[in-house]
């Protein structure tokens, strides 16, 4: 299993950024995929999830109404499409997902909301 994250980058406040998620090595159209993120001296969080077949989504409070999660199963590929960004989105953001009892992780992308 294999989860590469691109997409971050440095960007102003009430700007835009999209993340990509390239996965491999499973069957990727049968597991959710999450983003979560994690600031600097704080604990990670999950940002959003989306079902298999992208049918479901959620978010975390901070992040609804800006934020969206997507995929593409044909592409292997999961998005976050992150608008109106905030400097407290600052943060790594990771992919993930869960095959049994096992946690997947990319290395993560940096995020960088400043002016």
């Amino acid at each position: 299993v294999q989860l590469v994250e691109s997409g971050g980058g440095l960007v102003q406040p009430g700007g835009s950024l999209r993340l990509s998620c390239a996965a491999s090595g499973f069957t990727f159209s049968s597991y959710t995929m999450r983003w979560y993120r994690q600031a600097p001296g704080k604990v990670r969080e999950l940002v959003a999830y989306i079902a298999g077949t992208g049918s479901i989504t959620n978010y975390a409070d901070s992040v609804k109404g800006r934020f969206t999660i997507s995929r593409d199963n044909a592409k292997n590929m999961v998005y976050l499409q992150m608008n109106s960004l905030k400097p407290e989105d600052t943060a790594v953001c990771y992919c993930h997902t869960r095959i049994g009892e096992v946690d997947y992780w990319g290395k993560g992308t940096l995020v960088t909301v400043s002016s």
